[in-house]
């Protein structure tokens, strides 16, 4: 007997993590991916013999998806082979100082003491609790679903959620441990990745220090492309059919349920669907007004987290003053995140990312060549044309060539650039947000947006809009969260 149709919109981390888990429980799933190619923000872009990430970059947290593969009785290895990064990743912090962060804790405490004096016991006080921390959140927060303020407000959770710093800021937090300006950037620098602020990001995401340092920093051979690839494959084995290039343009609601799902292409019979396409475009331009559980005047209440000024850049020399991960602080770092959040505008003085996956991975540029990624986090919604575009790309690159003391612009082979206008268009991603909404206190957990429609009762969402947030590992917890919510409901 075949099991009921499920559609996936979207065929990003969210939407291909949870379609093999379904098809796993016995649906007949189809993924609906706009696209030419699967992975969402992770698709991969190949030009003249470089291969780019387009989207996320870091490996975290592997015990997620160890966790996830085993639900198939399957290990990670059996897919791609992961090598830790050491030095996890290089700091810029201004033009004249420079640290290099180590993998190995003993090495870390090491270079705390030369950053601050007793530097290396009050990281072992602070990574103590940001691992208790970690593994509370685990165990008790982040697999969970919230379905009403009574879910997030008894008094289990205030009582942790007190103790998981989820009512403090992230940077109060790390001020209790840390006077020196370097070390608290090198402990909150990742939170401009969780779509936030250190001021406006609940303590509770210091978790993220020991994801960082002891866990590790790790990276997919083949880069996050190979992820892609592995969960495509796991999908296909579940018996996951995936069609590329299907834009669907309505969720068809009848007699308060969805029945079909239109593309650009044909319609699609469902009687279940899950949305992993951007969840703002989905209500408010999928859904006929009636059927919408947050209209236009929620989105715009809500804080978007940053958008972000991307450049690809295949170089014919190889570029020394690098490694695979390496972060420029800026001094103006506060300035930098008022212009995100507070009034936003282009930053003057950025503070910037650069991925050089080369230096670890040779099949992803070709022989004595670069290949280089570079990111700017800047407000959602700002004005993006040509014009600003390269104006930003000489100010950024400009600035790259004096920290590292090389010349760059005269050995660009391969340049694609990368800004709000693209999220939109590839992503429908609301205000050309790079990231979904922020984590901040008033927006986590069940003040996120649901993963059940309120007025379409066989229609779901999955993403970084949804508990537990953004981020390849929390967008596979929510998927998990949801697919356990579809079995209950539909499943066999």
């Amino acid at each position: 007997m075949k099991g009921r149709k499920l559609l996936v919109i979207g065929a990003g981390f969210g939407g291909l993590s949870a379609a093999a888990l379904l098809a796993q429980d016995g649906f007949q799933v189809t993924i609906l991916e706009k696209n030419e190619q699967a992975g969402g923000r992770a698709r991969v872009w190949r030009k003249d013999g470089f291969v780019f990430d387009m989207g996320p970059s870091w490996y975290l947290m592997p015990e997620v998806f160890e966790k996830y593969f085993a639900l198939f009785d399957k290990n990670t290895q059996d897919y791609y082979k992961l090598i830790r990064l050491d030095p996890s990743y290089r700091v810029f912090f201004g033009m004249d100082k420079t640290v290099d962060v180590p993998a190995q804790r003993e090495e870390i405490d090491r270079l705390f003491d030369e950053l601050t004096p007793g530097g290396s016991v009050k990281l072992r006080e602070y990574l103590a609790v940001a691992q208790y921390q970690y593994e509370i959140a685990m165990q008790e927060f982040m697999y969970r679903e919230y379905k009403t303020i009574f879910d997030f407000l008894n008094w289990k959770v205030i009582t942790k959620g007190t103790r998981l710093k989820i009512f403090e800021s992230y940077d109060k937090f790390a001020r209790r441990y840390f006077e020196d300006a370097d070390i608290r950037k090198i402990l909150e620098y990742t939170v401009v990745f969780l779509g936030g602020s250190p001021n406006n990001t609940p303590g509770l995401y210091s978790i993220m220090s020991h994801v960082d340092f002891d866990l590790g920093v790790w990276y997919p051979c083949g880069g996050i492309g190979q992820l892609v690839h592995a969960f495509t494959r796991l999908a296909a084995e579940q018996g996951v059919e995936i069609l590329l290039n299907q834009g669907v343009q309505k969720i068809q609601v009848q007699d308060g349920r969805v029945k079909k799902v239109i593309t650009d292409k044909e319609d699609f019979e469902a009687d279940v669907v899950l949305v992993n396409a951007d969840y703002q475009f989905a209500e408010t331009r999928l859904l006929e007004n009636r059927y919408r559980t947050y209209d236009q005047s929620y989105w715009e209440k809500k804080k978007m987290g940053p958008s972000a000024f991307l450049v690809y850049l295949g170089l014919n020399r190889r570029l020394p003053g690098l490694l695979h991960h390496n972060l420029y602080l800026d001094p103006s770092w506060d300035e930098h995140f008022h212009s995100i959040f507070d009034e936003p505008a282009w930053p003057e003085n950025p503070s910037y990312y650069v991925s050089c996956p080369s230096k670890t991975d040779k099949t992803v540029a070709p022989t004595g060549c670069e290949n280089l990624f570079v990111l700017v986090p800047v407000a959602p919604g700002l004005e993006d044309n040509e014009s600003i575009r390269n104006e930003y790309f000489t100010k950024t690159i400009t600035h790259l060539e004096k920290l590292i003391g090389e010349n760059i612009r005269s050995h660009i082979a391969v340049r694609r650039i990368f800004a709000h206008n693209d999220f939109k268009q590839a992503y429908n991603a609301f205000k050309g947000t790079a990231l979904g909404m922020s984590h901040t206190l008033l927006q986590t957990a069940v003040f996120r947006p649901a993963h059940q429609s309120k007025k379409v009762p066989n229609l779901f969402y999955t993403g970084s809009y949804n508990h537990p947030g953004i981020g390849v590992p929390m967008v596979i917890i929510s998927s998990q969260i949801v697919s356990k919510e579809i079995h209950k409901q539909y499943g066999r």
